[in-house]
């Protein structure tokens, strides 16, 4: 016979695995996966943000909502590495996923960045890049291989995202 505990931890993990067979959803990207091209609404403006339009350069892909905490940590710090590697060839692409995109932009309005966001109130995006936690941010090279995968965001964590950062912008000078 099968504890109770058990059998709902099983039942669990089973409709779970169901889940995310049947409902399509994509792996998680990985290190040394090829980023999947994207285009996506300029969040509060005209035009639209896309991943391809930064090929080149080393990418930042970073997904953000304003409810979360820790993406509320990171951006500061993001735009702080913008302006430091911005000119070396560095970019960041965020992807905002708050279901009402006014929500975002009030909150940028108290808390602005120098980079742009794209909306994706749908979710489309996380699901592509088979994102499980918030943020999720990848640093991508140059050729659009994902070079470092990164689920959520504390201080501690800048000086190793720095060091990637600049690891891979130098590659290219």
């Amino acid at each position: 016979m099968i504890r109770a505990p058990r059998a709902a931890w099983l039942l669990t993990h089973a409709l779970a695995l169901f889940f995310l067979l049947g409902a399509g959803v994509a792996r998680a990207l990985e290190t040394g996966d090829a980023a999947p091209a994207f285009s996506a609404p300029r969040l509060g403006a005209e035009g639209s943000i896309s991943l391809d339009e930064h090929l080149g350069k080393v990418i930042y892909l970073d997904f953000w909502a304003s409810w979360c905490p820790p993406c509320v940590t990171a951006m500061p710090v993001l735009d702080e590495l913008r302006r430091e590697f911005g000119a070396r060839g560095f970019e960041i692409v965020a992807v905002n996923v708050d279901r009402d995109p006014e929500q975002a932009l009030r909150f940028l309005s108290s808390r602005p960045v120098g980079y742009a966001s794209a909306s994706d109130p749908a979710g489309e995006l996380p699901k592509r890049f088979g994102i499980a936690t918030m943020p999720t941010s990848f640093v991508i090279d140059r050729s659009g291989i994902v070079r470092h995968v990164h689920e959520g965001f504390r201080r501690s964590d800048t000086a190793r995202i720095r060091d990637e950062i600049r690891a891979l912008v130098a590659e290219g000078e």
